[in-house]
């Protein structure tokens, strides 16, 4: 079992005709089961065309009816990308994948607001994806390190997440499910709803949850794991203290009013039972040591 995606999963990607929409959709369906599972392309004013035999439509509704999609990857250029997201929306897809780095803030806040009531999940913005290992990946994560087993991880970074993937299979540690949420301040999933996922996968022994400085987000999930998860968190915060208002690392990396710093993510979380780690390197050999224990 895995959580949101699995070789089942019927995918679109939206901005299928640009550079980097056709590399990354390229390495998609070389991985897995990925031939099967990636199904159409959307790309305006291109429909009828295909790009490695997968059709490409005009629009996101007509490659759901055309061929049963209920997910989006989106590649689409930063100032079109929040309209990509409210298409996928509007369509009634199951989940949203959206990797596009850089959409204006104000763009984000009007697409959260007309995804209230809707029952689309979103992925990022800002984010390389995820990946059921063996199965199937969306995004831009490298397949290769990945290996199929039962630990979650669950990263606002891109670069943490594969560090916490390569060390988990270095030490023969596999992955149930890989999830990057992005760094963004408006974006869709959050580390807590993704452990909720991970706390009621039968697949999922164990979870690697990897946080950046600024804003609450971690110092809540920690809160609710005290309570609530039934199965052990390994933690890390990446990035540096910044001066309160300042802005480091990611869009949503802002320090104020005395929170959102890495020490105070990493005390909130050690309170709440998480097994901490000040070293990214460490992340895998402290995973293996909660397990042994």
């Amino acid at each position: 079992m895995s959580i949101l995606i699995d070789k089942n999963t019927r995918v679109m990607t939206q901005g299928m005709t640009g550079k980097v929409g056709q590399f990354h959709t390229q390495n998609c369906i070389a991985y897995a089961n990925g031939a099967n599972c990636f199904v159409a392309g959307v790309t305006p004013k291109k429909g009828g065309q295909n790009f490695e035999g997968v059709p490409i439509y005009d629009s996101v509704l007509e490659a759901k009816q055309q061929t049963g999609a209920t997910v989006s990857v989106i590649y689409v250029p930063p100032p079109y990308a929040a309209a990509a997201i409210d298409e996928a929306v509007e369509a009634d897809l199951d989940l949203v994948i959206c990797i596009t780095e850089g959409i204006p803030v104000h763009d984000m806040i009007k697409t959260r607001y007309k995804m209230q009531g809707k029952r689309t999940i979103l992925i990022g913005p800002n984010c390389p994806g995820l990946i059921t290992p063996d199965e199937i990946k969306i995004g831009i994560m490298p397949g290769h390190i990945h290996r199929k087993g039962r630990i979650g991880v669950v990263s606002r970074s891109g670069t943490l997440t594969y560090e916490a993937v390569g060390q988990l299979s270095a030490l023969g540690l596999g992955q149930s499910s890989c999830v990057g949420i992005g760094g963004d301040p408006i974006n869709g999933l959050k580390h807590l709803d993704v452990l909720k996922l991970f706390n009621d996968d039968p697949d999922t022994d164990a979870v690697i949850m990897v946080g950046e400085i600024g804003g609450t987000d971690e110092e809540e999930c920690a809160r609710w794991i005290k309570d609530h998860m039934r199965k052990p968190v390994v933690g890390f915060i990446a990035g540096i203290t910044a001066p309160p208002g300042k802005r480091m690392g990611h869009a949503g990396a802002i320090i104020s009013g005395g929170q959102g710093g890495a020490d105070d993510k990493l005390a909130v979380m050690e309170e709440s039972g998480i097994y901490i780690t000040r070293n990214p390197a460490e992340m895998g050999k402290v995973m293996k040591r909660v397990l042994k224990s």
